[in-house]
């Protein structure tokens, strides 16, 4: 988790969020999770939302990374998972602050990856450090020789880029959300997070950018190019627009037989109900609106494409989350229980499990270990 140069690679940060994400799962060696992104990774990390969200950012605002869906990737499938958590509490004793987690493997079953430490749980927050935020000023500076004006505005930009880092890492979650409002909840905090980020960094990056000249703006639009072919020859997965909002077949469809079975609900709870089922299809739709095709070319363009998508799931999550709070203030304490045993009981069925695609693997290595098979493949 310290080696930077690993983790400005989007692939290997999506091989440690799925290796993480499964870890507090007992006894569940070799099953991928129904909430997993097609890219590999995961929205999810126990209690966190959206693991390595700076990056993200970074990547496809500087860089471009059309092939590989990074920010993209997520969506209404995260705000699903917000609603029915594939974890229950046992499964995330180990992301709690306090060591240890809950439960022991069955008698003869292969023992569980440990959790990963609550540390390097907040290390996928975001990092503040100008190593890990900061821009790469040697390599801009390379390749651009800016004059001492713009030198002075791309230090402005990295700076700027500085704090976005520290606003998005203040949103980490210092408690594990137990229901789904609390865990919505918190995803309304982190996307607000890095809406703000955003705009921390729209101001400085537009002007670093229209104190270029043509040529220089061409060069710094082909190092982005070029980062992002390097990263296609390694790992490939279609554009954004095919990836985004592009849930499996079935896997994110509506547990109406299961909610039914196990709530009961009075006439005045299914009526609520019925809201929140209409409101999650209101959300599934605006993101799937909002999807952005794959024609920004310039940093700063991306950066607003970005800006809109995160102002889309925000409406979205709000959107949701108005309406599970209405439902969910009508239910009773063992009707609460039973709505969230809901998602766990979908891990736990062995007909639910996530058919993979060809270009995804299941890693049950340590996290270092993933770290260091993938280090050859950072730029």
């Amino acid at each position: 988790m310290r080696n930077r140069t690993a983790l400005r690679n989007a692939n290997a940060r999506a091989l440690i969020t799925a290796s993480a994400a499964t870890a507090g799962w007992h006894g569940t060696r070799g099953r991928a999770g129904w909430w997993r992104h097609r890219s590999g990774g995961y929205g999810w990390v126990g209690p966190l939302f959206w693991p390595f969200a700076y990056y993200d950012l970074y990547d496809y605002t500087m860089w471009g990374y059309g092939d590989d869906p990074g920010f993209w990737d997520y969506g209404y499938n995260d705000i699903y998972a917000g609603l029915f958590t594939p974890y229950g509490y046992d499964d995330l004793a180990g992301y709690l602050p306090q060591s240890g987690g809950g439960g022991q493997p069955g008698k003869g079953a292969a023992p569980p990856m440990a959790p990963p430490a609550p540390e390097q749980l907040a290390q996928m927050c975001g990092e503040d450090s100008r190593d890990i935020a900061g821009l790469p000023i040697d390599q801009i500076q390379q390749a651009l020789q800016p004059t001492e004006a713009q030198r002075a505005a791309l230090d402005d930009l990295a700076n700027a880029s500085v704090k976005a880092a520290q606003e998005i890492k203040a949103a980490c979650p210092t408690q594990v959300a137990l229901t789904a409002p609390a865990r919505l909840a918190a995803m309304q905090q982190r996307i607000e997070a890095m809406i703000s980020a955003v705009g921390t960094v729209r101001p400085p990056l537009q002007k670093f950018y229209d104190l270029l000249n043509d040529e220089q703006k061409a060069r710094l639009n082909a190092l982005g190019q070029d980062q992002g072919r390097r990263k296609a020859a390694s790992h490939s997965n279609g554009s954004p627009v095919q990836s985004c909002d592009a849930a499996q077949p079935g896997v994110m469809d509506w547990p109406a037989a299961a909610i039914e079975a196990k709530l009961h609900p009075t006439e005045a709870q299914r009526a609520s109900l019925t809201a929140l089922q209409d409101a999650s299809a209101k959300a599934a739709e605006l993101l799937k609106n909002s999807c952005q095709p794959n024609e920004a070319i310039t940093p700063p363009a991306r950066l607003e494409a970005t800006g809109k998508r995160l102002d889309a799931m925000l409406q979205a999550v709000k959107t949701v989350r108005a309406a599970l709070d209405d439902f969910y203030g009508k239910l009773t304490d063992e009707q609460k229980a039973q709505f969230e045993a809901i998602g766990p009981g979908r891990s736990a069925s062995s007909d639910q499990r996530t058919e993979l695609r060809p270009h995804t693997h299941r890693h049950h290595a340590s996290i270092n270990g993933i770290i260091r098979h993938f280090i050859r493949l950072a730029w």
